[in-house]
């Protein structure tokens, strides 16, 4: 099935030849594998929710019960909107023509580049991908880095394109898009030569017929014509016959009977409840090991099973250090498979035990929370440690390298958000942090610094396409292309280097009135940019430790926009607002209003004080400056300078002024 952007690959030498096709192997014909990949928000996860109900993953007094985006199952996934931990689930579908079952073993994977890492292991569990694209916003950032990695793979592509019933929907334009994109990303013939499916998941339908742009398809009333096109161009798992057993651990779970939990996929052999397997570890060793229980995945939930097959994804227990990318394999004649490997990490940012005045009490200084004793929660170095270790384990897109501090390690991450998820999810299980500015991490090529870069897609009214040209101009953005649909929307591609990207979000949203939609993704690496200079403002930094006060409040107002409220309690060297000018300035935040015998005729005046900004923890960190950083708690963030004193500070400045 060729779009007419098909006639444009003839120019293209990204094109190759395929090669020859692998001799006839055994094949299981009742198991397809296969994962959903697509950019952020273009509704994969909404799809998997149709799949599972139309399947009969749920009893008819469920349907009634059953959440939206079942599968993000995670409570950040659920306030974020986004998939953040691949996940796998079951169908058992049964043929319209009345064939034998067939189990669909699908991979919801993030749409977000930051958690490549989550990507890489869920492809490397399938053999087909299918490609969700939406029918209005076209391929994005994201859908190339998972159409990339698709690729590379060697994996079969269903292009799946969704929302088709937006008023605003065009499919035609969307599939030569796609084409072009596989085109760009050198894709052979045969990886080009891919079925095209419309659906609106939302509703549970699709079609192989194009329907008319802003309509669901007409011409069916269910996912049926998904489902026997991922029959048809799914291929079905191979193997070798007698071959010895080999499992690779892609992902771990834990539970609280049976410990940690390995799941993995059966590449040949089998694997049995109670076997003994050679265990085959990241450092070349082998140990042999007992499987004490087997476990196969039907709907959302696992179940007890006895034995799991060539090409079945299962999971096991009873191997309490078990990592990703290792393998189970025959005893008498063990063969590795080979370790999962990602791409290497672009953001970095340093993460230590709490060093604040307010270390281990609660975050407003009142009640019981602000006198619990340190002992009740987790501020130590050791417990950080062994906490950043523990997600070393599961997470294999991080890297946590040691400082010149003994209480604080340099974490690298894909990105920014990945590490604010790290952070957060630290913060709600009781942990006390200090993590400082996001930086990025270079590297030397030829002798010269190079950083990491990423293409940035902007979708913006007309309108404002002049201010965010500048606000990318001042961030070293260098414009890509340029397209408007005619529609009184642009769409803007710059390579701009990922300092520029860290607190842009923010600038971006009140440049563009909170209009613009924005992507990126990594790029590369290219020399060292120069100096950034993100924010213009400054901060006003408290000089004393108290209770902020609505008198003092209401004559800083002027200065700037304040962070915090009255009654919250402060430290000498937290940052309680931002300048309106771009130095910083200590201010008295917790100054009282002088009580008098004297009458005044504006006594009963009420002042009025300016809402505070609340900030997220994202928000926050994308403030920071280099001298500044965030304390994290389970009940408060805060923004401080790494220096609290007011006078070491200025000697500081002093001292570089003059150096």
């Amino acid at each position: 099935m060729i779009s007419p952007a098909g006639a444009r690959r003839t120019g293209r030498a990204a094109i190759h030849d395929s090669g020859r096709s692998a001799p006839s192997m055994p094949t299981r014909h009742d198991i397809r594998n296969v994962a959903i990949v697509a950019h952020v928000d273009h509704g994969k996860t909404t799809l998997v929710d149709a799949m599972l109900k139309q399947a009969g993953a749920f009893a008819a007094h469920q349907l009634d019960q059953v959440d939206d985006r079942v599968m993000d199952s995670n409570d950040l996934e659920r306030e974020k909107g986004i998939t953040i931990l691949a996940k796998n689930t079951a169908v058992k579908y049964h043929p319209k023509d009345g064939g034998a079952p067939v189990t669909i073993n699908i991979i919801d994977t993030p749409g977000h580049a930051d958690f490549g890492g989550e990507v890489e292991r869920g492809l490397s569990m399938v053999d087909a991908v299918v490609l969700l694209v939406d029918a209005s916003e076209g391929p994005l950032p994201q859908t190339r880095f998972v159409l990339r990695k698709a690729l590379q793979a060697r994996l079969p592509v269903i292009l799946c394109i969704n929302k088709t019933d937006r008023p605003d929907s065009r499919i035609d334009e969307v599939v030569d898009e796609a084409y072009d994109l596989f085109l760009d990303l050198d894709a052979d013939e045969e990886q080009i030569e891919f079925p095209i499916v419309y659906a609106c998941a939302r509703d549970g339908v699709a079609s192989l017929t194009k329907p008319a742009d802003g309509t669901v398809p007409a011409d069916s009333d269910s996912l049926e014509p998904f489902f026997s096109t991922l029959l048809e161009h799914v291929p079905a798992p191979s193997y070798e016959e007698d071959a010895p057993l080999q499992a690779h651990v892609t992902n771990l779970d834990a539970d609280n009977f049976l410990g940690r939990i390995a799941l993995l996929r059966v590449a040949q052999g089998e694997l049995r409840k109670g076997q003994t397997v050679a265990w085959m570890k990241r450092d070349g060793s082998v140990q042999n090991v007992r499987i004490t229980e087997l476990l196969m995945t039907e709907a959302l939930t696992r179940k007890p099973a006895e034995v799991a097959g060539p090409g079945d994804i299962c999971a096991v227990a009873g191997i309490p250090d078990i990592t990703i990318g290792e393998t189970l394999a025959d005893p008498e004649n063990p063969v590795a498979l080979p370790l999962i490997t990602v791409d290497e990490p672009a953001i970095s940012m340093t993460i230590g035990t709490n060093t604040s005045p307010l270390v281990g009490r609660g975050g407003t200084g009142k009640g019981a929370d602000a006198k619990a004793a340190v002992k009740d929660r987790k501020v130590t170095a050791r417990q950080v440690r062994d906490r950043l270790d523990r997600e070393l384990v599961g997470n294999v897109s991080l890297r946590v390298l040691d400082t010149e501090r003994p209480d604080a390690w340099e974490v690298q991450g894909r990105g920014e958000l990945a590490l604010a998820i790290l952070v957060e999810t630290m913060r709600r299980e009781g942990y006390e942090l200090t993590v400082g500015k996001p930086q990025v991490v270079t590297k030397e090529v030829d002798g010269k610094v190079h950083e990491p870069v990423e293409r940035l897609t902007i979708d913006v009214p007309e309108e404002h396409m002049g201010a965010v040209t500048q606000l990318m101009g001042t961030r070293k953005g260098r414009m890509d292309n340029m397209s408007n649909h005619g529609s009184g929307w642009v769409r803007l591609e710059f390579v701009v280097p990922s300092r520029g990207l860290i607190g842009f979000r923010t600038e971006f949203l009140t440049q563009t009135r909170g209009t613009g939609i924005a992507h990126s993704i990594h790029e590369g690496h290219e020399p060292w940019f120069g100096e950034l200079k993100t924010r213009n403002n400054g901060s006003l930094v408290a000089d004393r430790a108290g209770a902020v006060t609505a008198f003092a409040m209401t004559n800083l107002q002027e200065r700037g926009v304040l962070f915090v409220e009255p009654g919250t309690e402060v430290y000498e060297g937290m940052i309680v607002g931002e300048n309106s000018r771009s130095d910083d300035m200590d201010v008295n935040i917790t100054k009282e209003k002088k009580l008098t015998n004297m009458r005044s005729s504006t006594a009963d005046v009420a002042e009025s004080i300016v809402p505070p900004r609340k900030l997220s923890l994202e928000q926050s960190l994308e403030f920071c400056r280099d001298d500044e950083c965030v304390e994290v708690t389970p009940e408060a963030v805060r923004i401080r300078k790494v220096v609290l004193d007011q006078k070491e500070r200025a000697r500081a400045a002093s001292r570089a002024k003059h150096a």
